[in-house]
């Protein structure tokens, strides 16, 4: 019973704070995402200490005459790793904006904790109909906050989103229900699906396969399928951008690794090489764009596209170091891009401004903004003793050991987006904390209270897991 709390607190936590006045709404959602944040604690200190499947399991009597149950559980360390990203997530995010001023706070909270409530249905799932309920869950409020909040351009980026999301789901549900077709007892149950899928023909799997990894593939986004993701990332609200780019962009490749590649295995075999060099391609394309950025939140969607390729090329790798680097860097990865949007938000809401070339020499008037900007940075880079390093050196060790005949010829081109990060960030880093002070920048005001702790336990978590990344890397081990 406990994991039903990972669904059932966001769930009653989103229904009161519609209810509650919008002066109050936020600790509605604080309290809310703070009891979802204990319950995954416990959840993780007992899956550390006993890995037993039955003790984080949940299963219960749903559509029943078309094989469909609400079966949930937590059986393998990904699945807690991204439970613990999304618990984390959430409450950071509500006491960073705590003090922010935003028009029905009501709304607003009570549609991000449905989203929250709608990515663990998504992590936790063990039946198809039941993930993809809560996939189109995760979403909706997500339009909503999408094209409530946000920048002047939003309505028409909000459409263009769900357009494209709209087309990957109906992909999704067309293959579901053809892979539903081919059970033995017409059940929607994960086992059911691998069994299914496996002894399908290869013809089968291979355009079974293309349909739903575009779908996957639209939410991770990888090239080409990523148009959509720098103009929603700049024109929503930035908590809502948090969202998309440390959570969302993990439901896709938590679908491959769990709903695409076990059950389609054939079809996996067949695409891998296409996939690999798409996700290499969209590696230096995306870098190449984030060089030539004037906007802060435009370089960093960029940069987001890049680092979700070489996670998409080391999970196609096949090769266990790289799919193991892919899930511990979705992890790390969330963390830092998330740090990386507190940064954008304080420089945002204290210049109105999302351009680089207006700001400049902020580490002379806030140096401590400045620490965590340079910290952050270049965790996301993968510098050595970040949390980044580890699954970023798993992840090209898996590519460079694929089982393709580019292996060698993808690291290398890989390797230049590592070059091409470093170029940008470091350009950025310089941009907005070193020259001269302007007078867009000499009245910026240094970290508050609430910013200090969320950008301060940011950072030890990059360092923490920097120095010991054995704390995820044993997780997954054997996965």
């Amino acid at each position: 019973m406990l994991i039903l709390l990972l669904i059932l607190i966001p769930l009653l936590g989103g229904l009161l704070t519609f209810m509650t006045p919008s002066s109050k709404a936020s600790y509605t959602a604080i309290f809310s995402s703070i009891g979802t944040l204990i319950v995954a604690g416990s959840i993780y200190f007992l899956y550390t200490q006993q890995r037993n499947a039955e003790m984080f399991a949940f299963d219960a009597q749903w559509i029943e005459n078309i094989g469909a149950r609400f079966t949930i559980g937590i059986s393998h360390g990904l699945a807690l790793l991204m439970v613990m990203l999304t618990a984390l997530a959430f409450p950071l995010i509500y006491i960073f904006i705590h003090h922010q001023k935003r028009e029905n706070k009501s709304v607003f909270y009570g549609l991000m904790s449905l989203a929250q409530m709608g990515l663990m249905g998504v992590f936790i799932a063990k039946d198809a109909l039941l993930f993809y309920g809560f996939w189109e869950i995760a979403l909706i409020p997500v339009y909503f906050l999408s094209s409530m909040y946000g920048g002047s351009r939003r309505i028409a980026v909000t459409f263009k989103f769900f357009v494209y999301t709209f087309v990957g789901s109906l992909l999704m549900l067309v293959s579901l229900l053809y892979i539903y077709q081919h059970t033995n007892i017409h059940s929607f149950a994960w086992n059911s699906f691998v069994e299914a899928g496996r002894n399908l023909p290869l013809g089968s799997q291979i355009w079974l396969f293309c349909l739903m990894f575009v779908a996957f593939a639209i939410k991770m986004p990888i090239f080409p399928f990523h148009t959509w993701q720098p103009d929603a990332y700049e024109q929503s609200a930035t908590p809502v951008t948090i969202v998309l780019s440390a959570l969302m962009v993990k439901m896709g490749l938590f679908a491959v690794l769990i709903w695409l590649i076990p059950v389609l295995t054939l079809g996996a075999d067949y695409w891998m090489n296409t996939i690999m060099i798409l996700s290499v391609i969209g590696i230096v394309y995306a870098s190449c764009l984030a060089m030539v950025q004037t906007n802060i939140k435009r370089l960093i969607a960029y940069s987001s596209i890049a680092h979700v390729g070489l996670m998409c090329a080391a999970i196609f790798s096949q090769h266990e170091l790289g799919i193991q680097g892919a899930i511990v860097q979705m992890f790390n990865h969330g963390i830092n891009i998330m740090g990386l949007w507190f940064i954008v938000s304080i420089l945002e809401d204290r210049l109105n401004t999302q351009d680089l070339n207006q700001m400049g020499g902020i580490a002379k008037v806030a140096p401590t903004f400045t620490i965590a900007l340079v910290l952050i940075s270049l965790a996301n880079i993968a510098l050595p003793l970040t949390n980044g390093f580890v699954g970023e050196f798993m992840m090209f060790n898996g590519v460079f050991n694929a089982a393709s005949p580019y292996r060698v010829s993808l690291t290398v081109v890989a390797g230049l987006g590592v070059i091409f990060a470093a170029v940008y960030t470091l350009s950025m880093i310089r941009k907005v904390a070193f020259g001269n002070v302007n007078t867009n920048t000499e009245n910026f005001k240094d970290l508050s209270n609430n910013e200090l702790f969320i950008l301060v336990l940011i950072m030890l978590l990059i360092l923490v897991l920097g120095f010991y990344p054995s704390l995820i890397t044993n997780l997954i081990a054997g996965n």
